[in-house]
């Protein structure tokens, strides 16, 4: 049964408001310049942020290009949620190690985010036990891993330690009841964190251990909440309650002053985290005046591409309307003949011919069959996630060859990730902005064969049905006006 929000907060204090300039000043105050660095297990964190740099591979040098301008962030896509947690904990170490060496070049402090899934899908505690180890190497001492993973924009908050998911509309419910937890890989059975920490650590962490920041001690009590981070050590789990953005800017003040008196933290969150952490403002909406648009270098097609790849139900509901509200035009890849090796370069051949003759015409959705195909256990149902996502960059790559989308839309994170990096080959970008109110994130990439293509980043769990269209018409009014 569902609750308001209402329902859920009775009882609790409001608290004071905090804005954005409030957080600046507190990071301005710092002894030292910090960095955030974001390692990002699928594109859409983003969604959250504007005006701040993103990697698709992170030599030294891709690094500094980031740092010239000194942001508050820097985004590292390492797509590690798509991959086994041996190469997951390999691409956390290679991150840390290429971050700390240009930011000792630079003159600037990282500090180190574990972006992931507010839904609480990826591989946790594997990467914020990486980066600690590594942290450890150099003889940093981590007082606790700060768990955030709210999401008020998408429905996700969390009070009294427990995590929700739902919208102020149709209310909320524990996100274990949700199809989110039936992940075939990351799922789980505890929305209580503590609980769900004790899940996923394997009882290694117990729930009794796990200190609870819950909403009336952030809201009123910021002395009292820095006390118990000081208090905290060997990297102790620390869940943080949280409903709004006012919340975020609590606890950001409260970690900034913790921080201060030497308290180092890991932070394993939910998109809007870091936004909240920088003191940047919420980003209204981009307008199709503020899309960017890019010189044409060859045939242009008459629409953009949406590629789906996620299969959760809003998807499909949102790709089923703009089938409707946009007449786009659907080229489905069968998944069974896409990871065939027997039939998958001739059926490869004739999905490009497909979608590219869709493009001459109008917008074309390049999806995967909607029955997800799952494996004999969690490391098969990887593999063919990957097959499958191997596949649809294939395309990608070879129609962006022959037509100039007039955009690239990715539903899904895995999806995203291989359509920017193997796809559109993207690897320096910069984010522009979101295309809906504090969600989904429009990229402009820096350089490459998609440089100056709007590409988009669109989580498969977030929005309503409509949501899909407003973004599609949006784009379609910029390439017009242009």
């Amino acid at each position: 049964m569902s609750q308001t929000l209402v329902e859920i907060e009775q009882g609790i204090a409001a608290g004071a408001p905090i804005s954005a300039e409030d957080v600046r000043a507190a990071q301005a105050r710092r002894s030292q310049q910090d960095i955030l660095v974001v390692l990002d297990d699928d594109p859409t964190g983003t969604q959250s942020v504007a005006d701040l740099p993103i990697l698709t591979s992170w030599e030294v040098d891709d690094f500094l290009w980031a740092l010239q301008d000194n942001p508050a962030a820097i985004y590292v896509l390492t797509n590690s949620r798509s991959l086994a947690p041996d190469n997951a904990a390999k691409i956390n170490r290679e991150v840390i190690a290429a971050a700390n060496s240009a930011s000792e070049t630079a003159g600037v402090k990282p500090r180190f985010v574990s972006r992931s899934d507010s839904t609480l899908r990826g591989h946790f505690p594997l990467e914020t036990d990486t980066i600690v180890e590594e942290l450890s190497q150099l003889d940093v001492q981590v007082n606790g891993v700060v768990l955030v993973p709210a999401f008020s924009q998408a429905g996700r908050i969390t009070v009294n330690g427990v995590h929700y998911a739902g919208s102020d509309e149709e209310g909320y419910v524990p996100v274990a009841q949700t199809e989110f937890s039936q992940d075939a890989t990351f799922g789980y059975h505890n929305s209580f964190l503590p609980s769900w920490v004790e899940e996923k650590t394997g009882g290694k962490v117990t729930a009794e251990s796990v200190l609870v920041i819950d909403l009336q001690a952030l809201r009123t009590d910021r002395s009292g909440v820095v006390s118990e981070l000081l208090a905290s050590s060997d990297r102790r789990a620390i869940v943080c309650d949280c409903t709004c953005e006012n919340d975020l800017r609590h606890l950001a003040l409260a970690l900034i002053e913790a921080e201060e008196q030497g308290a180092r933290f890991i932070y394993r969150v939910g998109p809007p985290f870091v936004r909240a952490m920088i003191g940047q403002e919420v980003r209204e909406p981009l307008t199709p005046q503020e899309i960017p648009t890019p010189t044409p270098s060859q045939e242009v097609a008459h629409g953009g591409l949406v590629v789906v790849g996620s299969h959760v139900s809003l998807t499909t509901k949102q790709v089923t309307k703009l089938k409707e509200d946009v007449s786009a035009q659907s080229v489905e890849i069968d998944v069974e003949k896409a990871i065939s090796r027997d039939l998958r370069n001739e059926y490869l051949d004739s999905i490009v011919t497909s979608v590219v003759n869709g493009l001459r015409n109008g917008t074309t959705i390049l999806a995967t069959s909607r029955t997800l195909v799952r494996g004999i256990d969690e490391t098969d149902s990887l593999r063919i996630a990957r097959d499958v996502s191997s596949f649809v960059t294939d395309v990608v790559q070879r129609v962006t060859a022959i037509v100039r989308p007039i955009f690239v839309i990715a539903k899904g994170g895995i999806t995203s990730s291989d359509v920017a990096t193997k796809g559109l080959a993207i690897s320096r970008a910069t984010v522009i902005g979101p295309m809906l109110p504090g969600i989904v994130s429009l990229w402009r990439p820096e350089e490459g064969p998609a440089a100056g293509i709007p590409f988009i980043v669109f989580a498969g769990n977030v929005g309503n049905e409509d949501s899909m269209v407003q973004v599609v018409q949006k784009l379609i009014a910029a390439a017009h006006d242009s």
